[in-house]
């Protein structure tokens, strides 16, 4: 969509999640909550929003536990095969056995408690940091830089890069700021760690991804762009494993690959956490069932909300008309959780504007908003 622009497309979208990703910081320093994402609209505007935030991000948050799960899903098909059955990408019986299987195991880890989740996600993320780094390190060692003005920088100008941005997949992949936020009344010192983990994890994804972009971009082989970059997508079925295996680094396929299935599944595991905190949040806004504000305390789990999350993640993964589609549905509902971030913020400035904020963004007097009377 960008061709070797699409690094600047990496660019902007990360600093515009940063610049949500700081508003939550406020958010999250100042009210470190359990599913706090539903109770900042709670606090800030009532009742009504928070019912609506807490329907958008549970159907979102569920929905997405099952899209990680169906990407694993079918990236082991490349190695074992029989998990899938069409070009669509639907399961085969098995694989949606398979699907069932880890979504159990994700859900097992989960309720054991916040210490077992900590674990296991601890250790995929440093898999999921080595491997990429990996990547980078061999396939800039096999830089074409011809590659980067083949067909020009920007072959399809500014578009390109904005479209690479909002349809390509960029903003989908930053957007893992929430579950950060979610599981906050369960962190030591939250006004200090909460911060520090949003920034921290925006910030190295976008290093991670502008290093990946232009190592794929340099290591092409330039033979496959000889009719530009519109007709790679073609060309490449698994990128960085095709690469890997057309440069003879038969590991770092097979890692790439590895990577691939254990990637998603982390990511699941994170959404399964934070979907239960969101739905037991939505409950203690006293807008959803009362019954999944129950909460085991000696594991510190909502059983009864975590329960629901593992429902409506096998539901998602249910035969429906049209995948893509339902990705749609779930990157409107994320956009939709994230918007009330800001007003959330600008209204409890207002409406709460003694509430200890130890991360406090700057306030701009000039903004008309500023200047409206505080309520009674």
């Amino acid at each position: 969509m960008a061709g070797p622009a699409s690094i600047v497309s990496w660019l902007i979208g990360g600093i515009a999640v940063l610049l949500i990703g700081l508003v939550y910081c406020e958010l999250g320093a100042a009210l470190p909550l359990a599913g706090s994402v539903v109770r900042y609209p709670e606090q800030a505007h009532g009742s009504t929003a928070a019912f609506l935030t807490g329907a958008m991000t549970t159907i979102a948050f569920s929905s997405l536990i099952s899209i990680e799960i169906v990407a694993a899903r079918q990236y082991a098909d490349a190695w074992t095969g029989g998990l899938t059955r069409n070009a669509s990408g639907d399961p085969t019986l098995a694989g949606w056995l398979v699907q069932l299987a880890v979504m159990g195991l994700l859900y097992a880890i989960n309720r054991r408690g916040i210490g077992s989740f900590a674990l296991i996600n601890n250790i995929v993320t440093v898999f999921k940091f080595l491997v990429p780094t990996l990547v980078v390190v061999l396939l800039l060692a096999a830089m074409h830089p011809g590659n980067f003005s083949l067909h020009g920088f920007a072959p399809h100008g500014f578009q390109g890069v904005e479209t690479a941005i909002s349809a390509g997949g960029v903003i989908f992949a930053y957007l893992g700021l929430t579950p950060i936020l979610s599981v906050a009344s369960e962190v030591r010192n939250p006004q200090r760690t909460i911060p520090i983990a949003l920034v921290a994890s925006i910030t190295l994804a976008m290093l991670v991804y502008l290093l990946l972009q232009t190592a794929f971009i340099g290591a092409l082989p330039p033979a496959l762009l000889t009719d530009g970059w519109n007709g790679i997508a073609t060309r490449l079925s698994l990128p960085f494993h095709d690469i890997a295996v057309q440069l003879g680094l038969g590991f770092l396929a097979l890692m790439v690959v590895t990577d691939a299935i254990l990637s998603p599944t982390g990511t699941g595991n994170i959404y399964m956490s934070a979907t239960a905190r969101v739905v037991y949040a939505w409950s203690r806004s006293g807008t959803f069932f009362p019954v999944f504000q129950r909460m085991d305390t000696q594991r510190g789990v909502p059983d009864k909300a975590l329960l629901l999350t593992f429902g409506l993640a096998l539901f998602w993964t249910l035969p429906f008309p049209s995948w893509q589609a339902l990705i749609g549905v779930v990157s409107s509902a994320l956009m939709l959780s994230y918007a009330m971030a800001p007003t959330s913020a600008a209204a409890l400035r207002r409406c709460q504007p003694d509430l200890p904020r130890p991360f406090r963004l700057p306030c701009f007097p000039c903004s008309p908003l500023w200047r409206l009377p505080s309520p009674p």
